[in-house]
């Protein structure tokens, strides 16, 4: 400080896809795949822009905790090599619209931060580089930020303090909510759920990328942290 099931196909066939990884404290977080469509909440121009089948997170007891739905296709600028080689998200605009989620009971955010049950929207920020947000804040710069879905209802691209203030407005919170996206080098039309140092717990994928309107072929990584807080926290 995101409708169609093309992305999943390999994952359904009639059965729901489940993942779990061992943390270093012996916990065993999970995912599934479902068919649960983007929830009414979402407005439909956001609602569009993404795969009407969620990723499940399950906590250690099976119990769900949030439910993500991720954008299918995402813009970005980028050259001939940074194709070729891998896009990241600083060849993404600021604000855009990386998804939606919902959560079932009370979380916290990478700030520690209390996120109230319900749906909210994800967009893409940068960490300010404005001195107060250092190495010792996050391991990585790149954030998706929510916001409440009712106060969220365009897709359009926001001015970077416009994201900050809605998504902290909307939570009613003194800072945007915030969830670090950890590199994802190596995407796959399959999401995955990856145990990462420091009780770090990061939701895989691929999105659809997409340059200058038209398709690539490419798949563009996403590494949403659902479990794991700043160590300045």
């Amino acid at each position: 400080m995101i409708r169609t099931l093309r992305w999943l196909a390999p994952v359904f066939c009639g059965v729901l896809l489940f993942s779990a990884v061992s943390s270093q404290e012996g916990k065993k977080f999970s995912i599934k795949t479902t068919t649960t469509p983007v929830p009414k909440e979402i407005a439909e121009p956001i609602a569009k822009l993404l795969v009407n089948a969620s990723v499940q997170l399950l906590d250690p007891a099976g119990k769900p905790i949030c439910d993500v739905w991720f954008r299918k296709d995402i813009p970005a600028e980028a050259t001939a090599a940074q194709i070729k080689s891998g896009v990241t998200f600083r060849e993404v605009k600021q604000t855009e619209i990386l998804g939606a989620i919902q959560f079932h009971a009370k979380w916290t955010d990478y700030r520690k931060q209390r996120i109230k049950p319900g749906v909210y929207t994800m967009r893409l920020a940068y960490q300010p580089t404005d001195g107060k947000h250092t190495a010792d804040v996050s391991e990585f710069q790149d954030f998706a930020l929510i916001i409440s879905a009712k106060a969220d209802t365009k897709p359009f691209l926001l001015e970077t303090k416009a994201l900050a203030d809605r998504s902290g407005d909307s939570l009613e919170l003194a800072h945007p909510g915030v969830f670090m996206l950890w590199p994802n080098y190596k995407p796959a039309r399959t999401p995955d759920l990856a145990a990462r140092p420091k009780q770090h717990w990061v939701l895989n994928s691929g999105l659809n990328l997409m340059v200058k309107g038209k398709a690539t072929g490419k798949l563009m990584g996403i590494g949403l942290t659902l479990v794991g807080h700043s160590p300045a926290e």
